[in-house]
């Protein structure tokens, strides 16, 4: 049986919107690009053609990979989290124990980690000392350049309001 994969309500929501626009919006934009190469003739050496077909066989694989990604989803509603308690889905506030850095990350499954907007899989090394964690404690993740203390300073399953 396929594994499940693990999303949240959010990117859920942001899986289905971009498989909207790629079947609605994306999909016509490449078939009239298509039409268009066609019109200049001779295929062999068009490469506005073979452009359009390089995107368009993008767009198909994309479609079926968030196709496959919905079917097989598991969304993680906050709701069923227990308050306090770090699981996915849960924005975490941490620090650096060694240097005072303090960086907020979202827990999130695999499918949806995306380090530039601070989103980090649950699978991940830090992801993953956090799983069960509380505000207040301090974990210890093995990093390549060595062990690294961070404390939580905030739990909170909305962005918008701080938990404890």
């Amino acid at each position: 049986m396929d594994e499940a994969v693990i999303l949240t309500r959010e990117g859920l929501e942001n899986l289905k919107e971009e498989l909207v626009n790629l079947k609605t919006v994306r999909r016509k934009e490449v078939a009239e690009r298509l039409k268009q190469a066609i019109d200049f003739g001779d295929l062999s050496e068009n490469s506005e053609y073979d452009d359009a077909k390089n995107e368009q066989a993008f767009i198909e694989g994309r479609i079926q990979t968030i196709e496959a990604t919905l079917h097989k989803a598991q969304v993680i509603e906050d709701s069923n989290l227990s308050a306090g308690v770090i699981n996915i889905g849960s924005y975490v506030t941490v620090r650096d124990v060694e240097f005072d850095d303090v960086e907020e990350y979202r827990i999130v499954g695999t499918s949806e980690a995306d380090p530039m907007q601070n989103k980090i899989s649950n699978e991940s090394p830090l992801g993953a000392a956090l799983l069960g964690k509380h505000q207040g404690q301090t974990i210890k993740v093995e990093a390549p350049a060595g062990e690294i203390s961070y404390e939580i300073i905030s739990v909170s399953f909305d962005k918008t309001k701080e938990e404890a």
